[in-house]
């Protein structure tokens, strides 16, 4: 599944075809997606304005000028097909196995005021979108109670020591845990634990205080990097100007089980163990 960086990216690579321009045309080529389409999405969607492309945690928001926000998930399959007046494809985000272009599965169309056609396609129909009164929007089950984002700052030393405080669970599970922190997902977890040299599965209520600064920064520094190298592409992720996310070029650990370990003088190989359902890859020598 498209982890923060990937759906920042897809963002940013819609956010020229969307950003200040009215809905022309809408199309619900069928009544669901992975929940229900809202009654009256059509019609409510019809001649709006969206006023902005905003991201939370791993969530599309798209304010519109008549009150409510238009929320999209991608799930595991969700993508976006852009073009343009003047006829260019733009594909701004593409994380699956290729399927080809069957025009089955793209459920979702906006027209823009300018002419612009925006698809969304889902062969897999694990995504979803809603339109939720933006007033009301921080209550909404979806975001109620969910963490910080961790590239904003509220995301902050004394977060994650409030957090760990007397857990039994290790740092992986809480890190993933989206009341913690908003966004993270299994692979750049896995890599800023690596970095900050933190073991996985030692208790979070054992880790000192002093680590949790460079943890932090091993969290910023990793989503940063992703995002500025497009995201990961794990099978076939091609970004609005069609360009493949690169990031998984500079895993350290993810998907590398059986590697030497690339910390400096480290004799560690990397190992693979599943943690709470999830595939962890670390180094047993350096991570403790």
């Amino acid at each position: 599944m498209p982890e923060l960086p990937e759906v920042e990216t897809v963002r940013r690579g819609l956010a020229p075809a969307l950003e200040g321009h009215r809905l022309a045309r809408v199309e619900a080529r069928r009544p669901d997606l992975r929940f229900p389409l809202p009654d009256g999405f059509v019609q409510r969607l019809t001649g709006a304005r969206i006023e902005r492309l905003d991201r939370r945690a791993k969530y599309l928001l798209a304010p519109l000028d008549r009150g409510d926000t238009l929320v999209m998930h991608l799930g595991m399959t969700g993508r976006f097909d852009v073009t343009t007046p003047q006829g260019d494809h733009l594909r701004p985000g593409e994380f699956y196995e290729t399927v080809g272009d069957n025009p089955k599965h793209e459920h979702v169309l906006f027209v823009t005021d300018d002419g612009t056609r925006v698809a969304y396609s889902d062969p897999r129909r694990f995504g979803f979108m809603d339109l939720v009164p933006t007033d009301r929007l921080a209550e909404h089950p979806w975001f109620k109670g969910m963490g910080p984002e961790p590239l904003g700052q509220d995301f902050t030393i004394a977060t994650l020591a409030d957090a760990f405080e007397g857990r039994k669970q290790g740092p992986k599970t809480l890190l993933l845990d989206q009341r913690i922190v908003a966004g993270l997902g299994n692979i750049y977890v896995c890599e800023a634990l690596w970095r900050a040299h933190i073991d996985p599965f030692k208790p979070a209520g054992g880790i000192a205080k002093t680590r949790l600064g460079p943890l932090v920064d091993a969290i910023r520094q990793v989503l940063a990097e992703a995002i500025e190298a497009g995201g990961s592409t794990l099978r076939d992720f091609a970004h609005a100007d069609g360009a493949l996310g690169y990031f998984q070029h500079r895993f350290s650990v993810y998907d590398r089980e059986g590697e030497a370990c690339q910390t400096p003088g480290c004799k560690g190989v990397i190992a693979r163990q599943v943690q709470a359902g999830r595939s962890t890859f670390f180094c047993p020598v350096c991570q403790r």
